[in-house]
């Protein structure tokens, strides 16, 4: 009786112990994506990454502006930001995540050198913070979240030349 009564408290445990060593190595496996899609993605560029991080049916959703939908819809808005800015990069300053969802906090740099949002070449430099929120379903991001500072960069860019 003792031996099976160890037994069942043995395997409840090794179970138990599973399952939480499982949703850890998820919610790092998540988190190791979202950080690979803002280094590699929108810090470098490197658009063929895409494939590998978002979902076919990935949706980015704006306080502002459209969503984004699709794999072409990422690569084609990475393109598009990294034309009018081409040294972008974001650096992670924050990263939570729980269950599905992985939330981070960055800050952005760049140079615009290219037009956006019809604002001409300025040669200014910005900075810019934003939150979004992720969430991933098989190891690939499915839907974004996005609450960026639109406004301070949008101020940035049309601030005049003697400020």
């Amino acid at each position: 009786m003792k031996t099976h009564l160890l037994l069942t408290i043995t395997l409840l445990a090794a179970s138990v112990l599973g399952c939480a060593t499982k949703q850890a190595q998820t919610l790092s496996g998540n988190k190791s994506v979202v950080l690979r899609s803002e280094s590699e993605l929108w810090s470098n560029g490197n658009v063929a990454v895409a494939d590998e991080l978002y979902s076919s049916d990935f949706v980015c959703h704006f306080v502002v502006g459209p969503e984004w939908r699709g794999l072409s819809g990422i690569k084609d808005q990475v393109r598009r930001h990294r034309t009018s800015f081409p040294d972008w990069n974001e650096r992670v300053d924050d990263i939570i995540a729980e269950g599905d969802k992985v939330v981070i906090r960055f800050t952005s740099t760049g140079t615009q050198r290219g037009m956006f949002e019809g604002i001409a070449p300025t040669g200014r430099k910005v900075r810019i913070q934003e939150v979004p929120i992720f969430r991933l379903f098989g190891g690939k991001i499915v839907e974004q979240w996005g609450l960026p500072d639109v406004h301070g960069l949008l101020e940035q860019l049309s601030a005049s030349k003697t400020d």
